[in-house]
């Protein structure tokens, strides 16, 4: 049997080719609600879902913004939220040129008989969620796979669990229209050197290719999301961390403030020109200034 080739299949070409576009990029904003209630207590604003529409109406409806993007991931909940006079995100989105994507799985589960390796979660009603988030305006996906490093990890069983599952999950969304974001993310976490990041990430992106091609996977229909190949958070520094902190910077100027939109539409739209200017190679390192821009969004061991 060959690749995917169902009714979809020029449309993931042509979506899967548009996200790539030279000079936009993915805005992710598809924190859980748990995980955007700890951006939000950083600033001291409460964990309410009017609030947390409010902060995607100041990046969505930021002006000169969406220039830059090609695609949003989008949470569940932000999928079917609207602007304060009634738009749906998804129309302004599409409006803005930016396709609306969305995160579909369903956080990590432990693997048994491992040194608490995960596999993720979210197959079993795959199928029938992404025929809805089609219908809602959802073009693309994302599943996060999350792997670490250790004196004996990722071992092979996780490695094999974690390409199987991606696997199954691009395909299950190409029959339903959405372009998978495939992400088999090797944690920084450990004090492991570049070397062995390198040779890890080789080893599980190849499992990966294996799995999408034994599930017939249409790969010009997909998009790979790798890790970066880094030393461990914990290991010696080979240069200077240079990290763009988008929602960090964002985040510090609204401080959930209705004043404050214009100040923190400012700084994402910096944000924004510099992820442009870097898929070009044009950066010159202008928009390293700004409040927040210097703090990390590392949290170890993430989970959803």
């Amino acid at each position: 049997m060959s690749a995917y080739c169902g009714k979809y299949k020029d449309e993931l070409i042509k979506n899967a080719a548009y996200i790539g576009t030279p000079g936009k990029g993915i805005l992710a904003a598809d924190e859980s609600t748990g995980t955007i209630g700890k951006r939000l207590s950083s600033i001291n604003v409460e964990n309410i879902e009017e609030n947390r529409r409010a902060l995607r109406e100041l990046l969505f409806c930021c002006p000169g913004a969406l220039q830059y993007i090609s695609g949003v991931i989008l949470f569940e909940e932000t999928l079917y939220q609207k602007t304060k006079d009634g738009k749906p995100f998804v129309d302004v989105l599409n409006e803005g040129g930016v396709l609306p994507g969305i995160k579909v799985d369903k956080g990590t589960i432990e693997v048994a008989g491992t040194d608490k390796e995960t596999t993720t979660q979210g197959h079993d009603d795959l199928g029938k969620r992404c025929a809805k988030y089609y219908e809602a305006g959802a073009r693309f996906a994302k599943w996060r796979a999350v792997l670490k490093i250790g004196p004996n990890e990722p071992s092979q069983l996780a490695i094999d669990l974690n390409a199987q599952g991606l696997a199954r999950y691009a395909i299950i969304c190409q029959e339903n229209g959405l372009v998978p974001i495939v992400e088999p993310e090797i944690l920084i976490d450990g004090p492991h050197d570049i070397e062995r990041c390198a040779y890890v990430t080789e080893v599980v992106l190849a499992a990966c290719y294996k799995a999408l091609n034994e599930h017939h996977v249409l790969l010009e229909g997909t998009l790979l999301k790798p890790n970066m190949v880094t030393p461990g958070s914990d290991s010696k520094k080979v240069t200077p961390e240079v990290i763009a902190e988008y929602t960090a910077s964002t985040l510090k100027a609204w401080a959930g403030k209705e004043e404050n939109v214009e100040k923190a539409r400012a700084a994402f739209l910096a944000r924004c020109k510099a992820n442009s200017e870097a898929t070009l190679g044009t950066y010159k390192g202008d928009a390293a200034a700004g409040e927040g821009v210097s703090e990390s969004l590392h949290v170890k061991d993430y989970k959803y």
